[in-house]
């Protein structure tokens, strides 16, 4: 994994959602002066004609939709630093494998999504997105909501299972090198009185051989690793959690198993998900 961000890409939809996914990412570009793509996948929707075959529509019209591109990069412009570029790209067809292509294509090191704050659509598809980014890509993806435009990530929540994270972990001692934050590594006890007392040990001797940011190790009370960590990360007030996209950091709850709710979807705080290392 890079020591830097040098490609961010924001998919776009021109809905409210986005700017939350906009403004982090030119936080984040500005920070490490690097590039932002908007990139807006016209796809379509089939009907029934009544002749015994469906046709195609687009969603949104291409014309209409290389006119808001446009509009977005001229809104933004003035909001980065001269060392950075605004990149927009209008592409056409299925959306999770048109992103995946254009994130291969162009080396993109960071997706950024805004997340709805009340449509079930929206957090469905989104869901689906990151879910298929991740296996697709190995390529990390950064959820934003409106409460979550912090302007730093002074706090960050790294959770534990019970494996050590080797790709949160560089990621982490990136990121809290430049904005100078604390680490929490959390991790639950077992009902049985176990702990990951040498995954956190070994986690935390890790970190201290590859930064100097002050990294806490915490052992937590709770029986679900993603509504503990949540709550945890609410009390401390952090701005930024990472997890792994494995079941552990899954939401409890039969509606959460049914969709496959991320930590992700039920938090206001913005959420990192890395692909898990096998």
């Amino acid at each position: 994994m890079s020591n830097n961000f040098y490609n961010i890409m924001v998919p776009v939809d021109f809905t409210t959602k986005n700017k939350w996914g906009i403004a982090k990412a030119i936080e984040l570009a500005n920070a490490f002066n690097c590039n932002i793509h908007f990139v807006h996948v016209v796809s379509y929707i089939a009907f029934y004609t009544g002749h015994g075959f469906f046709h195609n529509e687009p969603v949104l019209d291409a014309r209409i939709a290389r006119e808001k591109l446009k509009e977005l990069k001229e809104q933004y412009k003035d909001h980065i630093c001269s060392n950075c570029t605004i990149e927009i790209t209008l592409l056409h067809g299925n959306p999770s494998h048109e992103l995946q292509e254009y994130i291969i294509r162009n080396s993109v090191d960071l997706v950024v999504m805004g997340l709805s704050r009340f449509n079930l659509l929206h957090r469905l598809w989104s869901a689906v997105t990151i879910s298929t980014l991740m296996h697709k890509t190995n390529v990390p993806v950064l959820a934003v909501r409106a409460s979550g435009l912090v302007s730093h990530f002074k706090k960050i929540v790294l959770p534990l299972n019970d494996h050590i994270p080797l790709r949160r972990i560089r990621m982490a001692a990136m990121l809290g090198r430049f904005f100078k934050s604390t680490i929490y590594l959390v991790s639950l006890k077992q009902k049985d009185g176990a702990h990951n007392l040498p995954v956190l040990s070994q986690t935390l001797e890790i970190f201290q051989s590859l930064t100097t940011v002050p990294v806490q190790s915490i052992l937590l009370e709770g029986k679900n690793l993603a509504r503990t960590t949540l709550e945890f990360s609410k009390k401390i007030n952090a701005d930024l959690i990472m997890i792994n996209h494995i079941k552990e950091f899954f939401m409890p709850g039969w509606w959460s198993n049914l969709t496959r709710r991320m930590l992700s979807y039920g938090s206001n705080i913005p959420v990192l998900t890395v692909r898990h290392e096998d």
